[in-house]
């Protein structure tokens, strides 16, 4: 265990870090730096969580996406959201949000199997949700086709504000229709090769 004076210069230096960092950084890469256990960096950090935490101020240190950062007090949301207006123009629309709902919960996932909860083709959909970052390719299907399998991102954990997947709200607490809901709690499974799709639309 690090002593008293090492560890607040180490605080100091962590603070200092995160504050330039553009992504969450992990445990590991802040362990390998001051070549200390990856277990003793994080008890160091979870205690700086702590302590932002106790002292009540705009901004908090938090874990998330398997990294550590800086982010503002969900308390302060009503300021901040009316300071960056510039959000307004990326809100995802409401088929790219059902879309990206359903991949998130039954990742992985196929584009086709995707199309068959939806109803609709969602190339151009998904196709957005990729460039943003929110959703990427994760792994082939060992069934017939190998089709691509789709998954959420560390981008999209971020955003969400959890550490993993496993942290998503239950269904009945999110935004889709209640026919996409319905959909997913289903569990419904398709066959890639037999999707009928009847329109074409962009996110």
């Amino acid at each position: 265990m690090a002593d008293v004076d090492v560890e607040t210069d180490i605080r100091r230096a962590i603070e200092a870090i995160l504050m330039v960092a553009i992504d969450p950084v992990s445990p590991g890469i802040l362990a390998q730096l001051f070549e200390l256990p990856v277990d003793e960096m994080e008890r160091i950090c979870d205690s700086m969580v702590d302590r932002y935490e106790e002292a009540e101020l705009g901004f908090l240190l938090v874990r998330i996406g398997g990294g550590y950062r800086f982010q503002s007090n969900p308390e302060q949301a009503q300021w901040v959201e009316r300071f960056v207006l510039e959000g307004q123009s990326r809100r995802l629309t409401a088929a790219a949000m059902e879309t990206l709902a359903i991949v998130a919960y039954k990742q992985p996932i196929s584009r086709a199997q995707v199309s068959a909860i939806r109803g609709v083709d969602v190339e151009g959909v998904m196709r957005n949700l990729q460039q943003r970052g929110l959703i990427d390719e994760v792994s082939r299907d060992v069934g017939p086709g190998n089709a691509v399998l789709y998954g959420t991102t560390q981008e999209f954990l971020e955003r969400m504000g959890i550490n993993s997947a496993t942290d998503l709200p239950p269904l009945g607490e999110f935004v889709p229709s209640s026919e996409v809901v319905e959909a997913l709690e289903r569990s419904l499974r398709v066959v890639s090769d037999e999707v009928t799709i009847p329109s074409n639309e962009e996110g």
